[in-house]
């Protein structure tokens, strides 16, 4: 049992713990699952006869679905019952991960993967808004979101070892079918431990809204990676226009909806639109590149899935030793400055990373890429969180956080899919070292274009006072989201 030196009233109650611990145990399987397929996709892509420009949907499909349907859950858990959709959640999310452990077609995995991205989209604000109002002052309310902070923070990296180990030593499929002990005891324990809560006030659904966000978004993505076979001859560009048609027309229904799934002044406001286009781009170059560093280690270097999965932890360990500093230092210097700071450092490591070479060594061309690269990321975790959130009515909040969170998964899924179209562009059908190596080179450049234009944002269209540094700038800093 969780307890703590606080008075009494203060101190946490056995359920109370035991709420925590089903909560955090969700909570970690959502982070793990998106990276712990990471080590995974080059041998699962050719044991499944997925081509080269189809493999990185197993890490897109999780995270579109993920991001795209993450506003319509926060919704659905406040007024259909958090206790309820975190169950349906959770028991999804154990299905999908059977279906796509046991999956014998790549089209059965990237269904099953898409199935647990919007598991989690259900999963993954039930839990939170559980904690909000299980925890609601004091100590314990502390410890709470400084254990849930924890998990977002190590559970990226964990699943990147995880997922080495289990692809190694039991195969690619347990990277899947490890989610199932986990999920049968979180949702046993939501069933008998958790209370049903709901907002107050009339259920209202912005069901057009999430329809044609979700769609638009996935029609994008699809025609960015149809684009490799050609603009008219792969049907790529109609499909392109339609998603962006969709996406004008989510705006759209959002100026006119009673009860809008995303209020545009949310992201209308100067810093925090900056911020959430920071975080499109971040996740754009975040997961691009730890794919194809991923695919280089063991491709190219000839690492086993454990070696490279080790070799990619230095990138989540950068993070992890700058962000106590940064988070120091925002008080005295402001967000700002190290915002643009750290978007800058990144940009400078995923350039460094472009040196690979045939015949070089993981020493000299990736492992210094990895760790400047993670010492600038840090730099944009640290203070974009509290700048999505500045100003924000507190009738905005929860749409706001949404958004925020939903931004990272949704440029990483845009970014992956074209820099999928840049690696093919380059490498071809072609088998040979050079050619792939060429292909890894250039994406690592072309991820360094959404970090140049972070920086830029960063630095001539946010504005933000030092006044927002203080506790709340501390408190409120971003954990360090998944690396796919």
């Amino acid at each position: 049992m969780i307890t703590t030196d606080a008075p009494p009233a203060q101190r946490m109650t056995a359920r109370e713990a035991w709420i925590l611990i089903t909560v955090a145990c969700a909570q970690l399987l959502v982070i793990l699952d998106t990276t712990i397929v990471n080590i995974a996709v080059p041998i699962a892509a050719t044991e499944l006869e997925l081509a080269a420009d189809a493999r990185h949907w197993i890490i897109t499909a999780y995270a579109l679905a993920f991001g795209s349907m993450l506003l319509i859950g926060g919704r659905i858990a406040d007024y259909w019952g958090r206790k309820r959709t975190f169950v349906l959640g959770i028991g999804l999310f154990g299905l999908a991960s059977v279906w796509g452990g046991a999956a014998h077609a790549g089209l059965e995995l990237l269904t099953a993967r898409a199935l647990q991205g919007a598991s989690a989209a259900l999963l993954a604000p039930a839990a939170l808004s559980i904690v909000t109002v299980t925890f609601a002052h004091g100590r314990s309310r502390t410890i709470a979101f400084g254990l849930l902070g924890g998990i977002m923070s190590g559970g990226a990296a964990v699943g990147i070892i995880l997922g080495g180990v289990l692809t190694e030593f039991a195969g690619w499929r347990w990277c899947l079918f490890v989610n199932v002990p986990f999920a049968l005891v979180a949702l046993l324990a939501g069933v008998f431990v958790l209370k049903e809560s709901r907002a107050e006030g009339k259920a209202r659904y912005d069901v057009f809204g999430a329809l044609t966000v979700a769609l638009g978004l996935a029609a994008l993505v699809f025609g960015l990676t149809r684009a490799e076979v050609g603009l008219i001859e792969g049907g790529a560009l109609p499909i392109i226009l339609a998603g962006i048609v969709l996406l004008v027309g989510f705006v759209l229904i959002e100026r006119k909806a009673s009860y809008p799934l995303l209020p545009l002044r949310v992201i209308l406001h100067r810093a925090r639109g900056g911020a959430m286009i920071v975080q499109l781009c971040s996740g754009a170059a975040m997961i691009g590149v730890t794919l194809y560093v991923t695919m280089h280690l063991q491709q190219v270097l000839g690492m086993s899935p454990l070696l490279s999965g080790v070799a990619s932890l230095p990138l989540a360990l950068a993070v992890a030793a700058a962000m106590p500093l940064l988070i120091n230092l925002m008080p005295k210097v402001g967000l700002k400055p190290v915002l643009v700071c750290g978007a800058a450092i990144a940009t400078v490591g995923i350039v460094l990373l472009s040196r690979v070479s045939a015949g070089g060594n993981y020493w000299a061309e990736v492992l210094p890429g990895l760790v400047v690269m993670g010492a600038g990321m840090a730099g944009i975790f640290a203070p974009v969180q509290n700048l999505a959130l500045q100003g924000v009515d507190p009738s905005d909040a929860g749409a706001a956080s949404a958004v925020s969170n939903a931004a990272n998964q949704v440029g990483g899924a845009v970014g992956l899919a074209f820099l999928t179209n840049v690696y093919v562009a380059v490498a071809g059908s072609r088998g040979d070292v050079d050619s792939i190596v060429s292909g890894y080179s250039t994406v690592f450049l072309a991820a360094a274009v959404p970090m140049i234009i972070a920086t830029l944002v960063a630095a001539f269209l946010i504005k933000a006072p030092r006044e927002a540094t203080g506790a709340a700038g501390v408190t409120g800093a971003r954990p360090m989201p998944a690396m796919h």
